[in-house]
This record gives C-alpha cells, structure tokens and sequence, in this order.
C-alpha cells in the first residue's frame, strides 16, 4: 500500500508516529501546502524511518492531487485536513483511480428558509450522490474515518451485530476534563471545525420522520463519562454520524451530543453574534493602507493557539463514545461503548496531545485492514458497512482499548 496523505497538521502528524510502528504499507508521501509542516512531521520520525518524504501540494488543486498520485505511485488518498478540503481530494481520488479515506465529510448547508426544522443540504451529500461512479470505477471511498465519526459508528455496528435485537436509540456522546494551562480559552481541536459543526443546525434522525434539524445546544442532558471525567452536559450538535448510522444500522433514533461547556457556548454564540463565525471574505485595511480580503473565521483561528501544540499544557483525559439503548433477549438494555485516552498517556507515548491522537489512531487501523483484505468494498461507504471486531481487536492490539459499560 502506497499512500498520499494530505494535510500534516495536528492530526496528521500523529498519523505518522502512529503508523511508522506499523509494517502493512509500503511509503506514506506527507503532503500539505505549508512545506515545512510536511518536513518537520517527517523529520520528526528519525533518520531510520525511510518510508515517510514529504510534499508540498495544494488541497484545492485537484489536477495536482491526480498528478501526485501518478508520480508517487499512490494508491490510498489519505484526506487528513479541514472539511473545505473534502470534495475537491474526494474528486482527485477518484480521478486519479486511487481508494480514498477522510475523517470528516463534505459540508452541509442548511435549508433557507426553514433552517432549524428541516436539513438543506446534509453532510455528506455531496459525496454520496457520487457513490455510483466510485462503484463503476471499482474503487473505494470510506468516509467518515476517524474517531467521530469513526470509531463511535464502529460502535454503532457492534452493538447491533452483538449486543442488540432491537435498538430504540443510538446517540453519540462526547466529553473530556481536558484543562489547558495558561489560557482562558484554548480550543483542543480545530476552531474552524468547531465552529462549522457547533453553530450550524443539529440533526436528528428518527423512524418514519427521517432527518430533521433544531436549535444550536439543543436539548441539553447531563451525561456521566467514565474512567473519572464524570458527569458533563452535553448538548445537539451537527455530527456526521447522524447522516451514516442509520444508512446501515436499524434504530428509531439518532442523536450526536458534545460536551462544550457553558463557557464554550458562550463564545461561540458571541462569536456568531459578531459575525466572526463566517467564512466568506470580508475586506479590511492592511497595514500599507490597501485593502485586503480575509476570512473571519479564519482570523479567530489564526488568533487562538494551535491545538496540536498544546500537548505539553493539556491535563486530563477525553472520551469519545456511543450509548444505545434497546432490547436483548426481551430485556431492556442500555450500554456505553467508549474510548478514552489520558492525554498524559499521548504525550508520553506518541508527543500527540489527546484529541488528536484519538482521531488519527483509527484511520490509521482502517488501512492496516484495507490493505489485508480485511475491510473492503467499492462505493462510497461508511465505518458502519464493515465488521465491527477486526477493528476493535486491532485497536486493542494498538495498546488503545476500548471499553463498554452497562448502564
């Protein structure tokens, strides 16, 4: 397996410390627009590891994405950067003949007129509406890879395979003591991403009414999450794994709901309130008194620390996890499949601060299955359409278990 992965920030360069102590694939090229980002995550490996060379390339620039493929002889697209990205890597992928592979899908767009009712464009639609070609081109697409979405619709699937008749509810819950020192306010994921998925409106999936939409930090629940993070309310926020679980898992309902806290609500509905979560261009006037256009969203995310760099300020642990509730053998059931990682842990082990290293550990065992045969498929596909247990015993065997709590 040869593999381009795009993008070498937080969570790709714990996608190189993780696989470079595994064996499945033969070269990994390191690709992102800043270089010397590229180099570093590759020079970081050591001298010894040779499987790894870095790339300069353009996310957007699908002709350089294909040429790319080509010239390294790559036959995984690995797509490791912000969601902007997704359809024109998704494009290349395809283009080029190569399998493809990303961790968040392509964006949404909520309805106009009816925004917190109904879904306008979902997540994810725009690469679903091509799974037609991806399965005449015999190539793969699994979308959604990381650890949510990822590994919590791995969960979903096991539950139903093993631990469930019949499923009432599946909801994806989130939440960490995370505490970074020296800030009052420091994100330990992707602003950007943060503020697309929280202020945009939740979806909600249920039985005969399909998809629908409500309020930002709607119906609040306080929820108790192991291993000593305790109890967190948690709130709806738009989640891919609302648009993937029930394509290909039987239940009434479908929720995702995060634990942000009210001092991150805070901000981010005063970052709204200001305009500052937009993404179109403004203009301002740059310091030899021309005009320049800028991204405000981009501007609070240049202006907030980098979350992969945070590692060494970080206490505490983050869990990811999914709560179904159901019935087994005519009993009710309800149970908590989750994955926890202490972030001291990460820093020791891998040098990733928590978050990320969560997230990049299951692309990275997606792969390994791929390339043995394990997983596979054509299409545009869902963790949700592939066997649960030879994910959650090679996550074991990554020294990363995961765990189940009856509720």
């Amino acid at each position: 397996m040869r593999v381009l992965m795009v993008g070498a920030g937080g969570v790709g360069t714990a996608i190189t410390r993780i696989a470079a102590r595994r064996s499945f694939f033969e070269h990994v090229v390191v690709a992102d627009y800043d270089l010397a980002r590229a180099e570093a995550a590759v020079t970081a490996l050591g001298p010894d590891e040779r499987r790894f060379t870095a790339l300069r390339l353009d996310a957007s620039d699908r002709a350089a994405v294909r040429a790319a493929l080509a010239e390294h002889r790559c036959d995984v697209l690995l797509n490791a950067t912000d969601p902007r990205f997704v359809l024109p890597l998704f494009e290349a992928a395809l283009a080029g003949r190569a399998h493809y592979l990303d961790m968040a899908m392509s964006l949404s767009r909520p309805h106009p007129t009816r925004p917190y009712e109904e879904c306008g464009v979902k997540l994810g639609d725009a690469q679903f509406d091509r799974a037609a070609e991806w399965e005449a081109a015999d190539r793969l697409a699994l979308v959604g890879m990381g650890v949510e979405p990822g590994l919590a619709d791995v969960f979903a699937r096991h539950a139903a395979d093993t631990l469930f008749d019949e499923i009432e509810e599946i909801g994806v819950r989130d939440g960490a003591n995370l505490v970074v020192d020296g800030y009052d306010f420091a994100p330990s994921f992707s602003i950007w991403t943060t503020i697309e998925e929280c202020l945009n409106p939740p979806v909600v999936y249920e039985e005969g009414r399909g998809w629908f939409t409500t309020e930002p930090f709607s119906e609040p629940e306080v929820f108790d999450f192991p291993e000593g993070i305790g109890p967190v309310e948690c709130v709806n926020v738009e989640h891919e794994e609302v648009l993937l679980v029930p394509r290909w898992v039987s239940t009434r309902r479908v929720t995702f709901k995060y634990g942000l806290g009210e001092e991150f609500i805070g901000v981010l509905r005063t970052l709204h309130k200001v305009g500052l979560d937009r993404t179109d261009p403004v203009t301002v006037r740059g310091a030899d008194g021309g005009e320049v256009r800028v991204s405000p969203r981009d501007v609070v995310a240049a202006c907030l620390p980098d979350p992969a760099g945070l590692g060494d300020r970080m206490h505490g642990k983050t869990c990811a996890g999914t709560w179904v509730k159901g019935t087994k053998d005519g009993r009710p059931r309800e149970v908590y499949l989750y994955h926890v990682v202490d972030n001291q842990w990460s820093m020791r082990a891998y040098g990733s601060q928590a978050v990320v290293w969560q997230t990049a550990v299951n692309p990275v065992a997606a792969l390994e299955l791929l390339a043995a045969g394990a997983w596979h498929g054509r299409g545009v596909l869902g963790p949700e359409a592939f066997p649960p247990a030879p994910f959650l015993d090679l996550l074991t065997e990554y020294g990363t278990p995961w765990g189940m709590r009856e509720q």
